[in-house]
């Protein structure tokens, strides 16, 4: 039985918006070396006795529900190399939560009977490019075949299916028409995502492909007129759009070129039990230490979230964000999470 928590209080930062979507990272570790998420030479591993077990990520969770968190989507890494992953997915199915994953896909095949029998029905596949020598080009690992069969058993399963396509000028960025054609006899959504910068990444704006460049060139191709706008949803992230007549849609995250902060809703806890109260924040509050130290750690995540900024952790515009001292010290994207 799902089991309902009172909410006692609601997340709230200083500009009233309202945090009620948690995106928990399990593990730092990938069985993929992404070019824009992993520096080429991977991080430091934190040792397993700094990351968040099974019941403490269960504890953690209950104090956001109870401060009013409806919807949990967990993260990576690779969260599919956790060991205990069903022992976790078990203890957070109790809740009265919408319960996602993002996963690379390579491992989801296994998992398949799990997320049935804990209700997860929501999968998003993070996929970069068609082409198979281009897999192994972004990701420095095999797996292409892989991903696309069970991208297709989740399907046929009936999952609600979503792509993740991080866009890069000069690697995979020819390849928008091939991802929104890849949508006309598929129930799925194909979100591209503008290149952002976290350590390690060598982001600059010179290889990101904005919002504006991707709708232009999917008008081009299919013709402006059988382009369609989708109503924004609540708290969105991707703006949404579809070609009359496929049956997916697309949308585009562009958190770089025309970023969604005013509605943003979502909070992220890291592998080793540090809130963030944005992606490109380079300050946390450590959970993990004060759940185990018995401290009150609802404070914490109030305190976090009140004082979130208005945009991007104060980066309002692509001068800021272009400067590398003002995000340098952030985590490099594995470390954070998807």
């Amino acid at each position: 039985m799902k089991q309902q928590t009172e909410h006692l209080q609601v997340l709230k930062d200083q500009f009233g918006r309202k945090h009620d979507y948690l995106r928990i990272s399990l593990i730092e570790k990938c069985n993929l070396r992404c070019k824009y998420c992993m520096p080429e030479e991977g991080i430091p591993l934190t040792p397993s006795k700094f990351l968040m077990n099974a019941e403490e990520i269960e504890s953690l969770t209950r104090t956001f529900v109870g401060l009013g968190v409806k919807k949990i989507r967990l993260t990576g890494g690779e969260p599919l190399l956790r060991k205990d992953f069903e022992d976790i997915l078990s203890r957070l199915s109790q809740f009265e939560v919408d319960l996602s994953i993002t996963t690379n896909g390579i491992l989801a095949d296994r998992f398949l009977p799990v997320f049935k029998k804990h209700g997860l029905k929501k999968v998003n596949f993070s996929l970069d490019t068609l082409k198979e020598e281009r897999f192994k080009e972004i990701t420095r690992r095999s797996g292409y075949q892989k991903t696309l069969d069970n991208l297709d058993l989740f399907i046929r399963e009936g999952f609600e299916v979503k792509l993740n396509i991080v866009l890069m000028k000069g690697l995979n960025d020819d390849e928008v028409v091939d991802f929104v054609r890849f949508t006309k006899d598929l129930p799925i959504s194909a979100r591209f995502i503008e290149f952002m910068p976290f350590d390690g990444n060598k982001w600059d704006r010179s290889k990101m492909v904005s919002e504006q460049e991707v709708l232009a060139e999917v008008g081009a191709a299919f013709g402006s007129e059988n382009l369609v706008s989708l109503p924004d949803e609540q708290n969105l992230t991707a703006r949404k759009f579809q070609i009359k007549g496929f049956l997916g849609d697309f949308g585009v995250i562009s958190s770089v070129t025309n970023p969604f902060c005013g509605t943003c809703n979502r909070i992220r806890l890291t592998a080793n039990g540090k809130i963030k109260n944005c992606l490109f924040s380079n300050r946390e509050t450590d959970l993990l230490t004060a759940l185990r130290a018995g401290e009150d750690v609802e404070n914490l995540i109030l305190e976090s979230i009140f004082h979130k900024k208005a945009v991007r952790a104060g980066m309002d515009n692509l001068e800021k964000l272009s400067d590398p001292d003002l995000h340098s010290d952030n985590r490099s994207m594995i470390a954070i999470g998807g």
